[in-house]
């Protein structure tokens, strides 16, 4: 397998391998694997003693792993890396790669409950064995709890009203499905702009049912510790809640953007930008890709480079 593009296409794929700046006898780590075709890529820039570490928490994403002595697929969520390379006896790695969002499979696998399009029971668990699912959020959380995920991680203007209708219609039935949530906010949806719409109400749910950017956080904190000094950390997001944690991490050192610097006046950060402003698709790739037109590519090396 060299691109899985039936289970995800991906995204910037030459410009992410190199990004990485291979070493033939490093280790490697793609925290998020789905398809494999970034996996793969990387894979196979390595010589014999070099390794490649894979994680994902969809099942789903098992049936792509193959069999090698020095590839080595992690079924969990990458929040948790640090702990797995300690038992995998791993103290230093020379890249790590983050492809973040949702995979083409998962948004075109109807009854995972991501996509706008379609009927589906109101899912959106990237890990299928876990607790919170979409459904619980929008027939459970309070008015509160509602306008913070629709106000934090949708951008929605009119949080106040999308949030009063779903309040009103789960009053007098259960919301089951993508199908009755959509007819339900159709009235909340600007004119001409309902496709936007619905998609930012879908990502907010989404990011909440999966604690989406607490697992960026964790892991980016986690990175100084992972990647040896030279070494690259390269990351593609897709919406500006997640490049802005990125940016942030990179540019300044620190999630919030708050800069610390030394006695001389010298920022305090692990990571040194290798490119000052993200990388983003070619015409090429947006003819042949949709899905890329939102991803920013963004690359550093661990001080010391």
């Amino acid at each position: 397998m060299v691109n899985n593009e039936s289970y995800h296409v991906p995204v910037m794929l030459p410009e992410c391998i190199d990004a990485l700046n291979i070493n033939p006898s490093g280790v490697y780590i793609d925290v998020t694997f789905g398809g494999g075709s970034h996996s793969r890529a990387i894979f196979d820039r390595l010589g014999p003693e070099g390794k490649l570490i894979a994680f994902d928490q969809d099942q789903d994403a098992k049936k792509n792993i193959w069999e090698s002595p020095n590839f080595e697929f992690v079924s969990a969520n990458f929040a948790y890396l640090s702990n797995h390379l300690r038992l995998l006896g791993i103290k230093k790695v020379d890249g790590i790669l983050a492809d973040l969002g949702v995979s083409s499979h998962q948004f075109d696998k109807e009854e995972r409950g991501f996509s706008i399009r379609g009927e589906a029971l109101l899912d959106m668990r990237m890990n299928q064995s876990g607790e919170l699912s979409a459904e619980e959020i929008i027939n459970d959380y309070t008015e509160k709890e509602l306008l913070r995920i629709f106000r934090s991680y949708g951008e929605i203007s009119n949080a106040r009203k999308l949030v009063n209708t779903i309040e009103s219609a789960r009053s007098s039935k259960k919301i089951n499905t993508t199908g009755d949530l959509l007819q339900i906010i159709e009235c909340c949806a600007p004119r001409y702009k309902e496709h936007k719409y619905f998609a930012q109400v879908f990502q907010a749910i989404r990011i909440e049912a999966n604690d989406e950017m607490k697992v960026l956080e964790d892991f980016l904190l986690q990175c100084e510790g992972a990647i040896k000094p030279g070494g690259r950390l390269v990351v593609m997001s897709y919406h500006s809640l997640e490049d802005r944690l990125v940016k942030n991490y990179m540019k300044r050192g620190s999630l919030s953007g708050e800069i610390e610097k030394d006695f001389f006046g010298n920022v305090l950060k692990p990571f040194i930008e290798i490119v000052r402003h993200p990388i983003t698709a070619s015409e090429e790739e947006l003819e042949r890709n949709n899905r890329a037109r939102s991803a920013k590519l963004r690359i550093a090396g661990r001080d010391g480079e």
